[in-house]
C-alpha cells in the first residue's frame, strides 16, 4: 500500500517542534497519539464546530477520534496506518485550533437569537 503524504511518525526533534504550536494539546500516555478537550458556550456551539470540523477532516480524509458531550468535545488525534503521530495529525490540528476560536465568538449566538 502506498503511503500516504505526511503519514511519516513524527519523532524526536520533528516532532517537538510539531508540537510547538499546538498549545492545549497534550501527547496521550498510552499510545502515539495527541489529546485536546475543546470547551463551549452550550452544545450548538460545540456540534457547530465538529460540523465545521468534519468538513474538513473529509477533504483531508484523516478522521479524529472524537466525542461531544453537552459544551465539551474531546479529541483524539493519531494516524493508524503509520501506526502514531503524523504530520496529517498536526495539520488537523491546525485545523480544529483555527475552526476553534470562531466558535468561541459568543456574538455568533448573538446574532443567530442565541
Amino acid at each position: 500500500m502506498a503511503q500516504l503524504s505526511g503519514a511519516a511518525q513524527l519523532t524526536g526533534a520533528d516532532r517537538a517542534t510539531a508540537l510547538l504550536g499546538l498549545a492545549g494539546w497534550q501527547e496521550c500516555k498510552d499510545r502515539d497519539a495527541i489529546h485536546r478537550q475543546f470547551k463551549f458556550h452550550d452544545f450548538v456551539e460545540a456540534f457547530g464546530f465538529m460540523t465545521q470540523v468534519a468538513l474538513v477532516a473529509e477533504r483531508m480524509n484523516h478522521h479524529p477520534e472524537w466525542s461531544n458531550v453537552y459544551n465539551r468535545v474531546e479529541v483524539t488525534l493519531t494516524t493508524h496506518d503509520a501506526g502514531g503521530l503524523t504530520q496529517r495529525d498536526i495539520r488537523l490540528a491546525h485545523a480544529m485550533e483555527d475552526a476553534y476560536r470562531p466558535a468561541t465568538d459568543h456574538s455568533i449566538g448573538r446574532k443567530l437569537g442565541g
